[in-house]
């Protein structure tokens, strides 16, 4: 079953043609790297997919399966803007954006003249394309990312991240990984603190609140992404595992995945070789194709259209796409 292009396209719109590989930077000297405030987990045997049977049908998010994890060490946080700017300022690394020359940024926030606004997604007219959007300036060219040195980084493909992480000395997560350090510890939870979404009415996660896709109320303080840390962290001591952006997982994108996967330290399709089409190293793939996996949800995710900001929702997109929305955490090597 093929996803609607409609339902991909509400949360994160797929780039353009693409402008080509990203060249690798070097290895960055220890001295230079940023600190990454981490969690050491333990691993172990969880229950990774939807208990709930809320998910997206097409996303993939069942059967239910068991996996057993090595102990690894994660960022307890997405990589911020400023982290991402010493990336740069140390290996002059052009994003997919910056060497497109634009990136998808959300309707209401877009700081662009009428110029500069390309085009408008078919599918989600609430996302436009926007000429000199890039990690720099995050919703147009008539802005910048000066006061949010704090925030997630966004408008970083998969291929951006990967970069990052060989200058950082350090990895994407695996989708499996991502999904237990998600949990903090709590077995067949809908969210990384439980089944309700607010809590005492508490707001957990940075999510969209008012009406979709054109009146935002900002209750908790925010119309687009918050300051790291700005909720509670989960069991592990994660923060922003919900909303706020979505995260590149290292793993390639098929819904079909789960009913295959081992359940030792999983992959994903090709990397486990398990037969699948991305194994065969001769640039075929499956129906997805080169697509890879995206966790978290975002500040556009609303439940009337879009509830993936729970702890086993699951998503993929392709890893030159690049929008306002989403951005990357990273596990040590």
């Amino acid at each position: 079953m093929s996803q609607p292009r409609a339902a991909r396209a509400c949360c994160l719109p797929s780039a353009p043609a693409g402008a080509g590989p990203v060249p690798l930077p070097p290895p960055g000297t220890a001295a230079r790297r940023p600190a990454h405030p981490q969690a050491a987990l333990p691993g172990g045997v969880f229950a990774m997919g939807d208990a709930f049977g809320e998910g997206y049908p097409a996303d993939g998010e069942t059967p239910v399966h068991e996996v057993e994890l090595a102990p690894f060490t994660i960022d307890t946080e997405p990589v911020t803007t400023a982290r991402f700017a010493a990336f740069v300022e140390a290996t002059g690394h052009l994003t997919d954006a910056e060497r497109a020359g634009s990136s998808a940024v959300f309707h209401l926030f877009a700081l662009a003249g009428p110029a500069d606004v390309l085009g408008r997604s078919p599918a989600a007219p609430w996302w436009l394309e926007v000429r000199g959007a890039d990690w720099r300036h995050p919703y147009g060219p008539l802005g910048d990312a000066g006061d949010l040195q704090d925030h997630p980084v966004v408008h970083v493909s998969h291929r951006d991240a990967l970069a990052y992480c060989r200058w950082a000395g350090r990895r994407l997560p695996t989708e499996a990984e991502w999904e237990y350090a998600a949990r903090g510890a709590l077995a067949g939870r809908r969210y990384p603190w439980g089944n309700e979404l607010r809590p005492d009415g508490a707001h957990r996660c940075r999510i969209w609140q008012g009406r979709f896709p054109d009146l935002p109320t900002g209750e908790d303080g925010w119309y687009a992404t918050a300051p790291v840390g700005t909720y509670p962290p989960n069991g592990f001591g994660l923060v922003d595992t919900a909303g706020n952006v979505w995260e590149w997982c290292a793993d390639r994108f098929d819904p079909g995945y789960y009913a295959r996967s081992p359940r030792f330290d999983p992959r994903g399709p090709g990397a486990d070789g398990d037969g699948s089409d991305e194994d065969r190293g001769d640039g075929g793939g499956s129906a997805d194709g080169d697509r890879r996996v995206l966790r978290g949800g975002s500040y556009l995710c609303h439940d009337s259209y879009c509830n993936r900001y729970r702890v086993a929702a699951r998503t993929g997109n392709t890893p030159d796409s690049t929008s306002g929305n989403c951005g990357f955490r990273t596990v040590a090597c």
